[in-house]
């Protein structure tokens, strides 16, 4: 299963150039129709309220399958949280939304243990996160100690309270938003909290065809109001159980490897991309390739996901930002520069 090597195109921040070398899969599986089915029906849900942003809506449901978590952000009135809602709306399973606020306690997200006099014994009082998909608002208007109570959550699925570790329901995905503009009285997402976010996405500004569609279909009532679901958790959990078994060469491997290696060495970043990263951008890449309804991964997959996968984990040194060299275009540098795995490896 291979196709010709085509001419690459330059990369930009925004869209890194793309390779034409397919990589041979392990054959293809009867699950896979059945995940590219249910799949299109999650994603022509979601479009149907977030209209003209289809590679975004595609991404979201990229980290969803990917089993990773979604920090959605831009400016204040792009869809931010719509996106987030309409999301969770089209699958059929729990769903908390949390305002993250200067004064909202980690108590407050992960539950409490409280006194119950009837049984004269404390009992465990859940909080918001005990939910299949739970959307954060604003999640860097809350303190550190507070943002810090979703660390264990987001990482291992489960929470530990007074001793007692409560595991969290699959699936488990937190989406949260924030505004990278009106910063006085927030709090910077620490490395330790970006870094467990699979991807950064930022929904930015509809083109005039979309926003003057957008008056027809939001301007009466929201279309989330309309917005049913498509599917529950359950299918759900199958379609990341066929995800996991997507095949990824071992050239495809190496070059992921090398692309996160690079980011550690390159002079215009003081702290690169981490394992996890690694581990995150290979996870993503088998859901992206799924919903191409293929079951395989492609150079073209770890490609197109670097930026949202990476960018956000990189912190510039004191000279580029001088010069205005963010992440985004670091990123974009090394996969147009890095040599791409040749066909069959």
């Amino acid at each position: 299963m291979e196709a010709p090597t085509g001419s690459r195109k330059p990369a930009s921040a925004d869209h890194p150039a793309r390779s034409s070398v397919r990589v041979a899969g392990d054959g293809r599986r009867p699950g896979l129709d059945g995940l590219v089915q249910v799949a299109h029906k999650i994603r022509d849900a979601v479009e149907s309220v977030i209209e003209g942003k289809p590679d975004v809506v595609r991404l979201a449901l990229t980290v969803l399958l990917a089993e990773g978590h979604l920090l959605i952000e831009d400016v204040p009135g792009v869809g931010k949280t719509m996106l987030a809602k309409a999301l969770a709306r089209s699958v059929d399973c729990t769903v908390r939304r949390v305002q993250f606020t200067p004064d909202l306690l980690p108590s407050d997200i992960t539950g409490v243990s409280a006194y119950n006099q009837e049984l004269r014994e404390f009992e465990f009082k859940p909080g918001p996160v005990f939910a299949n998909i739970v959307v954060g608002d604003e999640i860097n208007r809350a303190s550190p100690k507070t943002q810090s109570a979703l660390l264990e959550c987001m990482e291992e699925r489960q929470v530990t309270v007074d001793g007692t570790t409560y595991p969290l329901e699959r699936p488990f995905m937190v989406i949260s938003t924030q505004n990278p503009v009106e910063m006085e009285g927030t709090y910077p997402l620490p490395e330790a909290q970006r870094d467990r976010f699979t991807a950064r996405i930022s929904m930015g500004y509809p083109d005039p065809a979309a926003e003057l569609e957008m008056l027809d279909s939001h301007g009466r009532s929201s279309p989330l109001d309309r917005l049913t679901p498509v599917a529950d958790a359950a299918d759900v959990r199958e379609l990341i159980e066929v995800v996991r078994h997507q095949h990824v060469s071992p050239g495809v491997r190496q070059y992921a490897v090398d692309l996160v290696t690079a980011t550690r060495n390159h002079p215009d970043l003081r702290l690169g991309a981490s394992p996890r990263a690694t581990l995150h951008l290979v996870r993503a890449a088998r859901a992206y390739a799924a919903l191409d309804d293929r079951d395989y991964v492609l150079p073209d997959d770890i490609q197109d996901l670097a930026v949202p996968v990476l960018a956000h984990r990189l912190l510039p040194t004191a000279e580029a930002q001088v010069e205005r060299r963010r992440p985004e275009h670091v990123v974009a540098e090394l996969v147009n520069r890095l040599p791409v795995p040749s066909p069959g490896k």
